[in-house]
């Protein structure tokens, strides 16, 4: 009676069952019997009272006892309950009720899933007759002939084998664990990731979808990273660089899927695009937006910078790298994307030469070169970024990205100042000329470069230039 009393408790944290449509972009083809967006929601309870899915690596007991339906369960529950119990009429009134055969718990987990574990012929039989789906996946990726064939359920393994039945090899991801208790803290349940209707999962692409109503934005590994220990390594690299960022401007991590594949990593989504998407239809910046651009940018990076126990050093910062959020706000996304090498407490080379872009016109000299370097190369990048923004166009525009980087970081040649605009005060081309300097040591750190960005802000609004069309960020 325990048990009979639990599922009671747990009737108004179930979802609606059957299969539905949902007008938009995003559809849904079932919903879970545990929806959290229902009243009451937000359950974690999932159909504990017989065996689970073979894939599942939480090794729960299963409850043994005889027990009588309780009046008020939803109809999904109910068919998983008989179908576990093996009540052949039970389940067959249930679908002749409008039950709909396919319907799933919160681990994905069909009628026919609990039947083939618990080795019910007769009910197996029953809802194939019923058009059951024979190769439907749960949460851990096992199908219904997975699971008899694991526990041993020979009749009806042989069943869904003459029927056509996939019996899809374990997939198990390089990261997955076998005890629950080491899951990430930040893992997240794949089947609450809905992509937009049908589109297809692009491995190794950045894809929008839904996150418990949320869009998000997913960056799922290429397939054939899985039996790359390079790529593996660098993944794992990144989901550690991410976990210890928290910024304003900097992209908020939401969490990630290692123990299912494909793997992904989500994070916020920005729908107004990048900074070079936004340079391209802007062109020239007013200096106001330049200098509130700039100290978003500054301030992400400074905060990356004094990240302990070690400084996360971006080696990236280009403005495809840098979102523009709903607010108007920048925000730095990309870092942990190129693995370094430490040799000392503040220097570092790249650990794979191959890894970067040599048509990128931001990269400093010291990585397009292979040499060793410091933070300062994200100086480097910034002063060139915070030029374009003054000036509209990229360094040696229109000169192709590769030429472009070649004379900057192999010939040291650095770009005119075209703009002769008295908005920008002279402070502002020295600082742009000391964070592309080629001597390291000359560049500013992205701590002094806040402080000079504030104090020009704080001088041209004493002089009024900017009255009416310049905030202060603290204001």
């Amino acid at each position: 009676m325990e048990v009979a009393a639990q599922l009671r408790r747990g009737i108004s944290r179930q979802f609606s069952t059957g299969s539905i449509k949902l007008s938009g972009k995003f559809s849904f083809k079932r919903q879970s019997s545990f929806d959290p967006a229902r009243p009451g929601g937000n359950s974690s309870r999932r159909f504990a009272f017989g065996r689970q899915s073979s894939l599942d690596p939480n090794r729960r007991s299963p409850v043994h006892e005889e027990l009588s339906v309780p009046e008020n369960l939803d109809s999904t529950m109910q068919l998983l309950f008989m179908a576990c119990r093996g009540d052949v009429k039970g389940v067959e009134e249930l679908l002749k009720e409008g039950a709909d055969v396919n319907s799933i718990d919160l681990d994905g987990r069909t009628a026919l899933h609990i039947a083939a574990c618990e080795g019910h012929v007769e009910v197996v039989k029953l809802l194939l007759r019923w058009r059951a789906n024979i190769d439907a996946r749960d949460r851990w990726g096992s199908t219904a002939a997975v699971d008899a064939k694991y526990y041993g359920n020979t009749e009806v393994f042989n069943i869904l084998k003459a029927r056509g039945a996939k019996v899809p090899k374990t997939r198990r991801t390089p990261m997955a664990v076998s005890n629950p208790r080491e899951v990430p803290e930040y893992e997240l349940n794949p089947l609450e990731l809905q992509f937009r209707r049908g589109e297809d999962i692009l491995k190794g692409a950045y894809q929008v979808a839904k996150w418990n109503g949320t869009k998000v934005s997913v960056k799922i590994l290429d397939k054939e990273c899985y039996s790359d220990p390079e790529s593996i390594n660098a993944f794992k690299h990144e989901l550690a660089l991410l976990q210890r960022v928290r910024h304003p401007n900097v992209v908020q991590f939401v969490g990630a899927v290692t123990q299912n594949m494909p793997m992904m990593i989500v994070s916020e989504y920005h729908p107004k695009g990048n900074l070079a998407s936004y340079l391209q239809k802007k062109g020239r910046l007013q200096p106001h937006k330049a200098f509130r651009f700039a100290l978003d940018i500054a301030r992400g990076m400074n905060y990356l910078h004094a990240c302990r126990p070690d400084p996360i050093i971006h080696c990236d910062l280009k403005p495809k790298n840098i979102l523009l959020d709903d607010g108007g706000q920048l925000k730095v996304t990309g870092c942990g994307l190129i693995k370094l090498s430490k040799l000392s407490p503040d220097k570092v080379r790249l650990a794979h030469p191959m890894q970067i872009d040599g048509s990128n016109l931001y990269l400093a000299p010291e990585v397009h070169n292979n040499e060793i370097f410091d933070g300062k190369v994200d100086s480097y990048s910034f002063g060139l970024i915070l030029y374009e923004m003054i000036e509209g166009a990229p360094a040696f525009h229109p000169k192709p990205p590769e030429e472009a980087a070649k004379m900057l970081c192999v010939e040291g040649k650095r770009p005119q100042m075209k703009n002769k605009s008295k908005s920008y005060p002279l402070d502002i081309r020295e600082l742009i000329e000391e964070c592309w300097d080629p001597r390291p040591v000359v560049r500013p750190t992205f701590l002094e470069i806040i402080v000079r960005l504030d104090k020009v802000v704080a001088n041209c609004g004493k002089q009024g230039r900017w009255t009416g069309n310049f905030k202060l960020p603290w204001k």
